[in-house]
C-alpha cells in the first residue's frame, strides 16, 4: 500500500528500506498538499472556494425566446399581447418584438427598463414614453416615477411576455423591474410569460444578504448580492415565497433555456447596458458595482467600465485614465479629470476559477485613502443592502472576517434558491 502511494506521486522504491520508504512517503505527502494550499490567488490569506468540477464554456446554449417552437403557438390565439423587451431581447439576430411580428402575433405595446428600448440611455436618467420607428408601436417607460405598469397601461393587454438579459447582482435593476411587471400582472389577472435567458454569474452565490430597511430600486428582496439564479427561477421564487406586495400571486409560465445549467459559462452575445460592454466587465460587476457608493470611479466615460477603477486624489498610482463623456455616460463622475488606481481587467478570469466576491479592492483603496471621512457615499448602504460592511471596512476587519459573517445568511438562503432551481446547480 505504502509502495503504491509513491508511485502515484511517481517514486519508486524497493522494499529493501522499509523505515526509507516511511519518511520519503510522510515528505511527499506533506509537501504536495502544502503546495496546494500556496495556489490560492491575489491574497494568501483569502481561502477562495474552488468548484467541485470546472466551469465551462458552452457554445451550444439557447436562450429561452430562442426556443421559439415552445411558445410562439401560444401566442397566435388572436391573444392582445405585451412585451418587455430591450435590446437584449433577439432571436439570433433579430429583435424579439420584430419575430413575433413577423410570425403574425398581435403585439400591441412595448415595455422597456432602465437604459431604454435600444439600451443607450445613461443609468438613473429618465426615459420617456415614446413610439418605436420601425414598428410603430409604443413604447411604455418602467422608469423614473413609472417603474411599475399602471392599471391603464394594461387594459388592453391580454398576456405579457418578459425577455430580459440580467447579470446575476441584486443591484441590477432588471430583476426589480421584472418583479413590478409580475405585481401589476397579478393584480391586473393577466398571465406572464418570461423568456428564460442564462446568467452570466449564475456559478455561484455570495455576499450579505439586504436587510429589509435597505429595500430601494437597487434592491428589492432579501438575497445577497450575487443570487446564482436566473430569472426565471427568481421569479418562481418572489412568487412562491410571497414577495410581491399584499402577497399577490401571478400566473407564472416560462421558457427554459436549453443546454445551461449553472456551471455553464456564458458569454452574451449583446451588451446588457451601456457600462457592461463585454465579459471582463460582465463578471467583475458584483464586485464593482459597491463603488457607486464611494468617491471611486468605476470607468463610466472610458473604453473600459466596471473593469478600472480610481479617482483623481488617489494614492495608488498603478493605472491612470480620464473619463469623458460617452453615449451612456455623458456625465460620468471625474469627467475630464485624470484618475488614478487600478486595471482590473485581467482579474476578471480569476473570478470563474475562484467563484467569490472581491473585497479586497474596496478595503485597499479605503485603507490608502487620506480623507476616509469622505470616502463613502449614503448610497453604499442599498448597494450593500447593509450598513454593516462599511462598518465593517472602516473598523479594519479583513476580508476573510467579514466574509466568515455572511455565512449564515447565505446558508439560509441557499435553502429557499434550491427550491425555485430549473436547471443543474453548480454545487
Amino acid at each position: 500500500m505504502l509502495r503504491f502511494a509513491l508511485e502515484h506521486f511517481g517514486i519508486t522504491i524497493t522494499m529493501k528500506y522499509p523505515f526509507l520508504l516511511i519518511i520519503l512517503l510522510s515528505f511527499t505527502l506533506t509537501s504536495c498538499f502544502h503546495t496546494r494550499t500556496l495556489q490560492a490567488p491575489v491574497k494568501p490569506e483569502i481561502s477562495y472556494k474552488v468548484p467541485v468540477e470546472p466551469l465551462y464554456l458552452d457554445n451550444n446554449i439557447k436562450p429561452g425566446a430562442e426556443r421559439t417552437r415552445q411558445y410562439f403557438n401560444r401566442l397566435k390565439h388572436d391573444l392582445r399581447v405585451g412585451v418587455v423587451a430591450n435590446q437584449t431581447s433577439v432571436i439570433h439576430n433579430t429583435h424579439l418584438v420584430d419575430s413575433l411580428l413577423s410570425a403574425g402575433i398581435n403585439v400591441i405595446k412595448v415595455f422597456t427598463p432602465e437604459h431604454g428600448f435600444r439600451g443607450n440611455v445613461d443609468a438613473g436618467v429618465l426615459i420617456n414614453n415614446e413610439t418605436d420607428a420601425s414598428t410603430g408601436l409604443p413604447i411604455i417607460s418602467l422608469y423614473g416615477d413609472h417603474k411599475k405598469p399602471t392599471a391603464q397601461d394594461l387594459q388592453d393587454v391580454e398576456l405579457m411576455v418578459f425577455d430580459l438579459q440580467d447579470v446575476g447582482a441584486r443591484f441590477y435593476t432588471y430583476i426589480s423591474t421584472m418583479t413590478l411587471v409580475m405585481e401589476a400582472c397579478a393584480e391586473a389577472k393577466i398571465p406572464l410569460l418570461i423568456l428564460d435567458r442564462p446568467n452570466p454569474n449564475g456559478f455561484y452565490v455570495d455576499g450579505p444578504i439586504l436587510e429589509p430597511k435597505y429595500k430601494s430600486f437597487v434592491g428589492m428582496h432579501s438575497v445577497p448580492i450575487v443570487h446564482g439564479m436566473t430569472m426565471a427561477e427568481y421569479a418562481r421564487m418572489v412568487n412562491e415565497e410571497g414577495w410581491l406586495k399584499d402577497s399577490v400571486k401571478c400566473d407564472l409560465h416560462w421558457i427554459m433555456c436549453s443546454g445551461y445549467n449553472h456551471r455553464s459559462i456564458y458569454k452574451l452575445p449583446v451588451k446588457p447596458s451601456p457600462n457592461l460592454p463585454d465579459e471582463n466587465s460582465v463578471l467583475l460587476y458584483p464586485s464593482l458595482c459597491l463603488f457607486e457608493g464611494t468617491k471611486v470611479s468605476v470607468g463610466r466615460g472610458t473604453d473600459y467600465p466596471f473593469s478600472i477603477i480610481g479617482y483623481p486624489a488617489s494614492p495608488i498610482q498603478g493605472y491612470k485614465f480620464t473619463p469623458v463623456s460617452k453615449p451612456g455616460a455623458m456625465d460620468p463622475p471625474y469627467k475630464n479629470q485624470q484618475c488614478f488606481g487600478l486595471n482590473l481587467r485581467d482579474s476578471a478570469d480569476s473570478i470563474i476559477k475562484y467563484p467569490q466576491l472581491r473585497l479586497h479592492w474596496l478595503i485597499d483603496l479605503y485603507q490608502a485613502d487620506t480623507n476616509k471621512q469622505g470616502f463613502f457615499t449614503s448610497f453604499f448602504y442599498k448597494l450593500a443592502g447593509t450598513d454593516t460592511l462599511r462598518y465593517q471596512i472602516e473598523s479594519g476587519m479583513d476580508e476573510a472576517a467579514i466574509r466568515n459573517s455572511w455565512t449564515a445568511g447565505l446558508e439560509q438562503f441557499k435553502e429557499i434558491r434550491k427550491k425555485y432551481l430549473l436547471y443543474r446547480d453548480f454545487e
